[in-house]
């Protein structure tokens, strides 16, 4: 019943629709962009809820405090520090390795304001533990979540990063305007 009434939600009140799916049974990285609003989180879990999949997301540790803690991670929330170099990467690829994570959606942005650059940490995480990336844009002046094809990496970082943002490139210069 959950599942039928956020789709629901999605569809009929507040007017999005999806465009592609999310595989099932399989470990991949969802790297969502842009990220530019509180909404944004609305909108994925509208759709995490009915596609019925555990996706955790990655979210800055002050999220997280006493009074919030618990329902953030009860939407899948994991806590990171931003502030030191604690090898973020290879603490997540070692979760994916204990099947503690098998989906895990990421900004690249890294922050909800206009970026020029994307942060890496979600390539090297595909890349360490052997994953397709599935880029997803929010295109918020046509309402569509659009979910691409899996993309492999190669290793060569310049390469693959122009790939992705021109799976997404559409939606991020709409969304710019």
């Amino acid at each position: 019943m959950i599942k039928i009434l956020s789709k629901f939600i999605l569809n009929k009140i507040i007017g999005w629709t999806v465009i592609g799916y999310l595989p099932v049974n399989e470990k991949y990285i969802i790297a969502v962009v842009p990220h530019s609003s509180y909404f944004d989180l609305i909108i994925a879990i509208l759709i995490r809820t009915y596609s019925g999949l555990k996706i955790k997301f990655i979210g800055k540790n002050q999220l997280f405090n006493p009074i919030t803690s618990f329902f953030f991670k009860f939407l899948g929330g994991i806590p990171v520090d931003r502030s030191k170099n604690n090898n973020l990467v290879d603490g997540v690829v070692n979760l994916f390795n204990q099947n503690k994570i098998e989906i895990l959606a990421i900004a690249p942005e890294g922050t909800r304001k206009s970026v020029r650059k994307w942060k890496t940490g979600f390539y090297y995480i595909a890349l360490k533990a052997k994953l397709p990336i599935l880029m997803v844009s929010f295109d918020y002046v046509r309402k569509e979540v659009k979910i691409n094809d899996r993309f492999y990496t190669s290793g060569d970082i310049t390469k693959d990063i122009s790939e992705l943002e021109n799976k997404v490139s559409d939606v991020l210069i709409r969304n710019k305007n």
